[in-house]
């Protein structure tokens, strides 16, 4: 069989795109154009602010 790749403009066509393929037993891949290193990084990040562990810094004080 051949492959397809397709190139989706936003979010909502990507949406679609999987639905679509999902619907018709298509088997698909995604990929991400970021390092997944950097990926884990940012969602650690992103779990440490939601349990408190962050630091918030007035934007007045970022010019000192």
């Amino acid at each position: 069989m051949e492959t397809i790749i397709v190139h989706p403009k936003n979010e909502e066509q990507s949406t679609a795109l999987k639905a679509v393929m999902k619907v018709l037993k298509i088997d698909f891949e995604t990929e991400s154009p970021y390092n997944p290193e950097f990926v884990a990084k940012i969602k650690r990040g992103q779990e440490q602010v939601k349990a408190g562990k962050g630091v918030k810094i007035a934007i007045e004080d970022l010019w000192k």
